[in-house]
């Protein structure tokens, strides 16, 4: 009787995983591209400290070797992508916002 109920209640929650989530709202969707695009913003703020620290370590080696610095013509310069500003500010102002009533 118990592996009964045990598959029973496995069943009832398998089915209630497999139930389909809502449509993303415009204020979600917005939110999301937002995360998005900070998240690909520290991607290049992550690479030009990278840069940064192997062209300190590269340039500590050849002193260290006593060699001149030679750079390389396939290596592109560091370039500081700056602050990050949001795509557009006013987008996500004119979203309206509505309260839930409940």
């Amino acid at each position: 009787m118990k592996k009964h109920l045990l598959v029973l209640s496995a069943l009832l929650i398998s089915f209630g995983a497999l139930a389909k989530l809502p449509a993303p709202t415009e204020e979600a969707k917005l939110k999301a591209a937002e995360t998005a695009a900070k998240n690909a913003h520290g991607t290049k703020i992550a690479g030009y400290k990278l840069c940064l620290a192997q062209n300190k370590a590269a340039a500590h080696y050849f002193k260290s070797q006593g060699k001149a610095m030679t750079t390389l013509a396939s290596t592109p310069p560091c370039v500081d992508p700056g602050a990050f500003k949001p795509a557009s500010p006013s987008a996500a102002a004119s979203v309206p916002v509505t309260a839930k009533k409940g």
